[in-house]
């Protein structure tokens, strides 16, 4: 047996993802191996690795992580140190998203907006309702949440959105909500508030770019593509 191999077999459970990360880069990892480097350590009868699996499984998943907080994870059984590395990352994930946005766009790339936005709005237990203003080369000025409503309704004036836009001197504006059931499809009262928004926005020289709907597990949906104005 190699020495490599030895070094390979002594090294503990809770290290190895951090030794593959390093040798075959951290896309070769899963998404419970990376977890698990955020923890750096398990608890008394629980490797890192199982600690992981768990709170991934609790959160449905790695987008449910977007919506924790240091309340739900000290409810999961993690300490100040763990809480924090994880947060931590979850932040910087927001922020490199937000960075490459205004770079894009996002009249060409409702992904790129869908995937900036679901990072924080997904996992929403109340329907929430903003906007993301443009200039006239659809390039972000400004983004607000307009609106936070209750489940499955949301209920906000053209008025209120446009003047937004006004005091910006935005050109146009993409439009999103949230849909805390899971279901992006859009509703009567989505399809004809968008309609309304829309006609409003021609009036005052603001243009509505696209309304995207958003739900958990990162699914969206485009009323632009749909054709829903």
């Amino acid at each position: 047996m190699t020495e490599r191999s030895n070094f390979v077999r002594e090294v503990p459970v809770e290290e190895r993802p951090r030794e593959r990360l390093l040798e075959n880069g951290s896309a070769a990892l899963t998404d419970t191996e990376l977890i698990a480097i955020l923890l750096r350590t398990g608890r008394r009868g629980l490797s890192v690795v199982d600690l992981a699996r768990g709170l991934l499984r609790d959160a449905d998943g790695l987008a449910g992580l977007l919506g924790l907080t240091p309340a739900t994870l000290r409810r999961s059984g993690l300490g100040p140190a763990k809480c924090a590395s994880l947060l931590a990352a979850i932040e910087i994930g927001r922020r490199l998203a937000r960075a490459r946005l205004p770079e894009r766009e996002p009249l060409a790339h409702a992904e790129a907006v869908a995937s900036y936005l679901g990072l924080r709005y997904s996992r929403k237990d109340q329907e929430v309702m903003g906007a993301l203003y443009l200039d006239t080369r659809n390039r972000l000025v400004a983004e607000c949440e307009i609106y936070r409503g209750t489940l499955n309704r949301a209920a906000a004036e053209p008025r209120a959105i446009l003047k937004r836009g006004l005091l910006r001197d935005a050109a146009g504006f993409i439009l999103f909500h949230t849909h805390p059931s899971g279901d992006p499809s859009p509703s009567a009262e989505d399809l004809g508030f968008t309609r309304r928004v829309a006609q409003a926005g021609d009036v005052v020289g603001v243009r509505l770019v696209d309304h995207l709907i958003l739900a958990a597990g990162g699914r969206w949906l485009s009323l632009r593509r749909r054709g829903g104005w």
